[in-house]
C-alpha cells in the first residue's frame, strides 16, 4: 500500500521547511520513504511529493506516524499538505473478494 503526500509552500518558506524537515521524527522501519521530490511552479511556489510504502496491515500505525510528522510543519507560513492512500491492484482485488 502507498500513501502519497503532496505539499506546497511559497519560496519564502523554503528555508523553514528545510529546517523542520531535518528535525522530523523518524518513520517506523516498516515504512519505505521515497522522496520528498521537489518542483517549483511559477506563481504557485514549491511543490513536493512524498511516497510512503508499507504493508496494508500497518495502515493505522503509518497514518499516525505521518500525521505526527505533518503536525511539525503546519505553522510554516503558506504550507499546505494533503495525504491520500493509494491501493495496489492485488489489495483492491482482495477487498472485492477476487484474490
Amino acid at each position: 500500500m502507498v500513501m502519497i503526500g503532496i505539499s506546497m509552500y511559497p519560496p519564502g518558506s523554503a528555508k523553514e521547511v528545510g529546517k523542520r524537515y531535518a528535525q522530523l521524527p523518524p518513520l517506523p522501519q516498516y515504512v519505505t520513504l521515497k522522496g520528498p521530490y521537489f518542483h517549483s511552479e511559477v506563481g504557485l511556489g514549491i511543490k513536493s511529493i512524498t511516497l510512503y510504502e508499507f504493508d496494508a496491515s500497518k495502515i493505522q500505525e503509518v497514518g499516525e506516524a505521518i500525521r505526527n510528522r505533518i503536525a511539525k510543519m503546519m505553522d510554516v507560513p503558506g504550507y499546505t499538505v494533503s495525504v491520500d492512500t493509494w491501493t495496489e491492484v492485488k489489495d483492491a482485488l482482495k477487498m472485492v473478494g477476487i484474490g
